[in-house]
C-alpha cells in the first residue's frame, strides 16, 4: 500500500533525473549543444521543469546554459579524474585490504571470479563494451566483500563520473590486457587471505587506470579544441 505521506517526485526532479542518465550514459554527449525545447522534446515535459533541472545540472557542473545558444554538455575534466581516481584508489584498496581479512570461501568469491572470467571472455572476442560491463561488476563486488557501507556509499557517489571518463574513452583505450591480469592477482591475494597483498595489487591497478584515463582525456580534449 502507498504511504499516503509519500510525495511522488516532481516534473523537474523528474526531468533532473532522466536528463543525468542520458549525460551519464552518454546519450547526451560530452561537448554537445541542445536547446532547452530539444531537451523538452526529448522528455515530453515542457520547457518549465526542463529549464529548472537544467539550472540544477550547472549548478553540479555537469553542463552550461549560455544564452540565446542554449545548453551545452560539459566534457569530463581531466583535473576531476584525477582527485576521483585518487579517492577510489584509496577507498577500494582499503576494501580489497578487509575482504582478504574476512576469511572467504571459495563460493563466496564466486562472483569475483565470475566477473573476471567475463572480462577474459570479452577481451578474447575483443568486445570493450562486455569488458567495461564486467569491470563494474568486479568493483562492485570487491567494494561489497570489504563490508564496509561507508566505503560503498562513497563510492557510488562516484561511480557516474567514472562512467562518463569510460564511455569518453574506453574505444581510444589498448585492449585491456594488464587489467585483467591485475583483477587476477587481487582476487588470489583475497582468496589467500594475504590483506598487503590485496591492498598493494589493487593500489597499483588504480594507480596505472588514473594515468592511463587522464592521460586519453588530456588528448581527447587537445583534439577537441
Amino acid at each position: 500500500m502507498t504511504d499516503p505521506n509519500t510525495k511522488s517526485p516532481s516534473n523537474a526532479q523528474r526531468a533532473l533525473q532522466a536528463l543525468r542518465e542520458m549525460i551519464f550514459s552518454g546519450q547526451l554527449a560530452a561537448g554537445s549543444n541542445h536547446l532547452e525545447s530539444e531537451l523538452a522534446e526529448l522528455l515530453n515535459m515542457s520547457r518549465t521543469p526542463v529549464r529548472e533541472a537544467v539550472l540544477m545540472l550547472e549548478g553540479q557542473g555537469l553542463l552550461e546554459l549560455r544564452p540565446r545558444k542554449g545548453v551545452r554538455i560539459l566534457p569530463v575534466s581531466p583535473d576531476d579524474m584525477r582527485e576521483i581516481y585518487d579517492v577510489l584508489t584509496e577507498l577500494e584498496s582499503l576494501a580489497a585490504e578487509q575482504a582478504a581479512q574476512k576469511g572467504y570461501g571459495i563460493s563466496e568469491l564466486a562472483e569475483l571470479a565470475r566477473a573476471i572470467e567475463d572480462m577474459e571472455v570479452a577481451v578474447a572476442s575483443e568486445d570493450l563494451e562486455k569488458w567495461a560491463e564486467a569491470d563494474d561488476r568486479f568493483h562492485t563486488e570487491l567494494v561489497r566483500l570489504g563490508r564496509n557501507r561507508r566505503i560503498e556509499n562513497i563510492v557510488m557517489m562516484m561511480r557516474d563520473q567514472v562512467r562518463r571518463a569510460r564511455i569518453t574513452t574506453l574505444f581510444m583505450r589498448p585492449m585491456p590486457l594488464k587489467s585483467n591480469e591485475a583483477h587476477r592477482r587481487v582476487y588470489q591475494a583475497i582468496e589467500q587471505g594475504d590483506a598487503n597483498i590485496a591492498r598493494a595489487a589493487h593500489r597499483a591497478h588504480r594507480q596505472q587506470a588514473r594515468e592511463m584515463l587522464v592521460d586519453l582525456l588530456e588528448r581527447h580534449r587537445l583534439r577537441a579544441l
